[in-house]
């Protein structure tokens, strides 16, 4: 990894300093509260909390803005899981609100329907093949509202990975009538419509992709004037991207034209051995991507950058960048496109980067800082999770 010396970047005395909040959660049960300060672009990272909460394997955070809350997902494998919420005071330092069971292996959760969007929250389940859902708030006593459990017959193409169902994501569409899940260890897309007044799912069919192929992740966006969603899956095993089309019919369930898989490595360089796509997210015209385990910069992961075609949504490479640690498992943009922080799970870092007027990433993060103790590859442990404040 390139050399960085210090775990922050200078603060300029100079200009009005301005501030931002992220959270961040660690695998040894911390969740932390980051403060990044920026004057006269001079960045410093600190943590200005950290509170000990989430179960035993905090996995996945997600912020309401509007309500100021946080809800953690516990990756616990064994025994009991659980879903946490926080609320975040002036500081946005986190005060926990609730805690309640859930089934095992939750690794990542979404909020949905009600009136404002985040009535309710439905959560992935690696481990135990489940999908959750509960009414908001998260209180002591609340129980899943619905919980859907998926089995197949015999093993996938991967025989180590692809064991049973494993929902590792859950997205809702750009219309808000439908969530889906990426199921890695059944090779589909798991979908269903949302009664909004009561949080129900009903599901629809499932979209499935080629065996083998892994779906780890996904996120939407809206191309062609607005006549065009197109959704964008990090698939783990194949190590792809995949493009498709999604149609929403006026009645009914979505319908999936898929356009392409792309190899996530410019000039469709063969992929180190071992090298897993993670994450995908759209901020403006553009896409980014995170890959695990990449050899190109003499044994650190990546951080690549598309430009999305405003007509048919397909992708061209712009450029690839260090993520300046090991193991990207998460990373986030600010609503302003204008810094992407990337958390290394196995060195327990967060890097942020500068995102410039074309949507390039600098060279070097702005700010950095190594969070608890560092993990090991292919464990639950180091990092897990990172989100902006907003």
């Amino acid at each position: 990894m390139p050399s960085l010396l210090s775990s922050t970047v200078a603060l300029s005395l100079a200009g009005a300093a301005s501030c931002e909040y992220l959270f961040a959660s660690h695998y040894s049960g911390q969740v932390y509260t980051l403060n990044l300060t920026n004057s006269s672009s001079h960045y410093s990272l600190a943590v200005s909390s950290v509170i000990t909460a989430c179960g035993g394997l905090p996995s996945w955070l997600t912020y309401d803005a509007t309500a100021k809350n946080v809800y953690c997902s516990d990756e616990t494998m064994s025994g009991t899981g659980s879903i946490s919420s926080f609320s975040a005071n002036g500081n946005d330092a986190l005060t926990v609100t609730g805690k309640t069971n859930a089934p095992i292996g939750g690794v990542a959760n979404v909020l949905y329907g009600g009136a404002t969007g985040d009535g309710y929250v439905a959560i992935a389940h690696y481990q135990s093949s489940k999908v959750s859902t509960f009414r908001l708030p998260i209180t002591s006593s609340s129980q899943p509202q619905q919980v859907f459990t998926f089995t197949m017959n015999g093993h996938g193409p991967n025989y180590g990975r692809q064991d049973a169902p494993h929902p590792h994501h859950v997205v809702v569409s750009p219309n808000g009538q439908f969530l889906m899940s990426p199921d890695l260890g059944a090779d589909q897309i798991r979908v269903w419509s949302i009664n909004q007044s009561n949080g129900n799912l009903t599901a629809c069919p499932s979209y499935m992709v080629p065996g083998g192929t892994g779906p780890r992740h996904a996120t939407f966006d809206t191309v062609s004037n607005g006549s065009r969603v197109v959704m964008y899956v990090a698939n783990e095993l194949a190590n792809s991207i995949s493009v498709t089309r999604v149609t929403f019919p006026g009645s009914g369930c979505p319908i999936f034209q898929p356009l392409e898989y792309i190899n996530p490595f410019p000039n469709n360089k063969t992929a180190p051995s071992g090298s897993k796509v993670a994450e995908v997210h759209v901020s403006g015209t553009h896409l980014y991507s995170t890959t695990r385990v990449d050899k190109t910069f003499s044994g650190n992961d990546s951080v690549a950058t598309w430009t999305i075609d405003q007509t048919s949504g397909m992708l061209n490479f712009v450029d690839l960048h260090d993520s300046w640690g090991t193991y990207p498992r998460t990373f986030s943009i600010n609503k302003a496109g204008t810094l992407l922080a990337v958390g290394d799970q196995t060195t327990a870092n967060v890097a942020i980067l500068a995102i410039n007027a074309t949507g390039g990433l600098s060279s070097n993060p702005v700010a950095y800082l190594r969070l608890g103790s560092a993990g090991y590859p292919e464990n639950e442990d180091g990092l897990s999770s990172v989100v902006w404040a907003e």
